[in-house]
């Protein structure tokens, strides 16, 4: 059952318009991969999904609900979280503020989430107490992604989530990716490291000058040879 569906979008910045009719669909319980060169409009999707952007055209559904043009915090509750590239910490609050940050919109009490993103992410809770600015670009990401979860999203949205990280924390962070979607949270999830998107999606869009150029299983992707020639090195 599909939890979210962005249908025929048109969105872009002004009076230039970078998605011309963009579908993508998740079902619950799905990593979804989002693939294509600088300039396909993969980064505007999200941002239109979660309200930062209106679109011109199309609808985006939210578990069966029209969430088309809502403002992000609306969209945040009812349960999309999304994780930008850039400035995605507060770097003059600790770990442990970052994380309460994330629940700010929590009328509960919060503490025993707090506990299941330090179980996710151990090293920061050898952190919590320190100040976010302080931490290797992998374990800032790590902050990000324990921050939008926090609120228990039903989906999360993750905007290039291994960018400028060392191959070793590149690993890493997609385990921890997939250790996230096992524990029920659909995973929407836009990145130019495209063999490992592909090897983590169940399925895949890729996304060429704003528009769908393929989509099928990651696995699909990974054997087809225009995608492995235009995309993949191959």
């Amino acid at each position: 059952m599909a939890i979210l569906e962005a249908k025929k979008i048109r969105a872009g910045y002004g009076e230039m318009e970078i998605l011309h009719g963009v579908f993508v669909k998740v079902n619950e319980g799905e990593i979804v991969s989002i693939i294509g060169p600088n300039g396909a409009g993969k980064s505007t999707l999200l941002k239109t999904i979660l309200g930062l952007l209106k679109p011109l055209e199309g609808r985006v559904i939210l578990d069966a609900e029209d969430i088309t043009g809502l403002d992000p915090d609306r969209i945040v509750r009812k349960g999309i979280c999304y994780v930008p590239q850039t400035d995605n910490i507060f770097p003059s609050l600790t770990v442990e503020e970052n994380l309460e940050m994330g629940a700010f919109i929590r009328k509960d009490d919060y503490k025993n989430r707090m506990k299941e993103i330090y179980r996710i992410f151990p090293e920061l809770k050898e952190r919590r107490k320190g100040r976010a600015g302080k931490l290797s670009g992998g374990q800032r990401q790590m902050v990000a992604i324990g921050r939008a979860l926090m609120l228990e999203p039903k989906i999360l949205l993750l905007d290039e989530p291994s960018a400028s990280l060392a191959p070793k924390l590149v690993q890493l962070i997609f385990e921890k990716i997939l250790q996230i979607n096992r524990s029920g949270v659909a995973i929407l999830m836009v990145e130019q490291n495209t063999r490992e998107a592909l090897n983590l999606a169940h399925r895949a869009y890729v996304l060429a000058m704003g528009r769908n150029r393929f989509h099928d299983t990651g696995e699909a992707l990974l054997k087809n040879e225009e995608v492995g020639r235009l995309y993949l090195g191959g």
